[in-house]
Parts: C-alpha cells; structure tokens; sequence
C-alpha cells in the first residue's frame, strides 16, 4: 500500500475535534469527584464544628487560596499534558508559587514565634492523620482525572499521571479545609502538601500502565 493510500485510508471517517472537548471532559471529571470526595468527608469526618467563626479569620482564606492556587495550576498542567505536543511553558511556576508563598508565611511565623512554640506550630495536633485524610479525599477525584486522561492523548505518562495525582491531592485538601481546625501557616506548608504528594507519587509509579494507549 502507497503512503498516499494509507493517508486516505486512516483519515477517513475522520471528524474535526470539538473545540474545548478537553476542557468539558476535565470539568466533568474534576466536578463529580469534588463532589463524590465532599461527601465521603461529611459522612466520615464531618464539616468543623466552628465553621461559621472560622471564615471569619484571615488564615482560613489564606489556606483557601493555597490550595485552589495548586487546584487551578495542577488542572491547567494536566490540561496540556493530555494533549500530545503541548508545552507546560510557566506552568510550573504557577504550581511552585502557592508553596513557595506558604512557606514565606511560615518563616515568618516561626520567626516571630517564642521558640517553645515553634513544634506546635509545625505539628500542631493532627499532622500523623492530615495527610493520610487528604490523600484518602483524592481517591475519587483521582480515579477521575485518570477516566478524563485516558480518554485524550497524554503521551508523557509518568508525568501526567503525578500532574493527575496532584490535582486530586490539591481537591481532597480543598474539601479537607472544611473539616481540618489547623489554620497555621508552618502547618500548611509541611502536612497539607505532604497529603498533596501522596497521591502525586501514586499517579507518576500507575500513570506509565493506566494511561497507555
């Protein structure tokens, strides 16, 4: 068979892709898992007790902000990963910048802080089951994200996969800020983005088998 034919051949049939079909996908699949990680947290663990006095602290906003920034630059990264040929360009700098603001915050708290305070503000009292809990809250925004890459054409698999995983670590910690009290900047910083990692190393060691074509 000539190249010409084969050309003709695998182009037929052959329909114009739906512009923003990939942004449509991720917004379903990132929607329902927010969705179905919300209500595993309020049926195992949930909403805090204070939440009305707690939005009124500028902290709780600030690990808000924190996390959605990782949300929004993850997604945006698992965007162009999943269509072959895309460059991530700054987009790793929009996902460093969140953690590198949370950490400024954090040595300046710590600085400030009387040096017998500065553990609890590190550990406070739940970092042994934060980041479990987190990585716990990803499960279904991760099975997700992978249903919305397999779909498309990533062809940097292990690289999806953690930009997969670390979408769904940043949603499960958006829907754990409604149950978590800790609200310390040295906190975030350390045991927040360690639930966030969790399942971002799960995705880079299953995306080279999930997101085969």
């Amino acid at each position: 068979m000539r190249t010409d034919d084969l050309v003709r051949l695998l182009a037929t049939g052959a329909e114009p892709v739906e512009p923003h079909a990939t942004g449509r996908r991720f917004t379903l699949a990132v929607g329902s898992g927010m969705i179905a990680s919300a209500l595993l947290m309020l049926n195992l663990l949930g909403l805090r007790s204070d939440l009305d006095e707690a939005v009124c602290l500028p902290m709780f906003w600030v690990r808000l902000g924190y996390v959605a920034c990782l949300v929004w630059a993850s997604l945006l990264a698992a965007l162009r990963l999943s269509r072959p040929g895309r460059r991530l360009d700054w987009v790793p700098a929009a996902l460093v910048a969140p953690v590198v603001m949370i950490w400024a915050i954090a040595g300046v708290a710590l600085a400030e802080a009387n040096p017998g305070m500065r553990t609890d503000l590190i550990f406070g009292t739940t970092w042994k089951s934060c980041p479990l809990l987190i990585a716990m809250l990803s499960l279904p925004v991760l099975v997700a994200a992978f249903w919305a890459m397999r779909g498309l054409a990533p062809t940097r698999l292990s690289l999806a996969g953690t930009v997969a995983g670390l979408l769904s670590g940043s949603v499960g910690a958006l829907v754990y800020c409604l149950h978590c009290s800790e609200l310390e900047a040295p906190f975030l910083g350390t045991w927040y983005l360690l639930g966030m990692l969790i399942p971002a190393l799960g995705g880079s060691l299953v995306g080279p088998r999930l997101l085969r074509w």
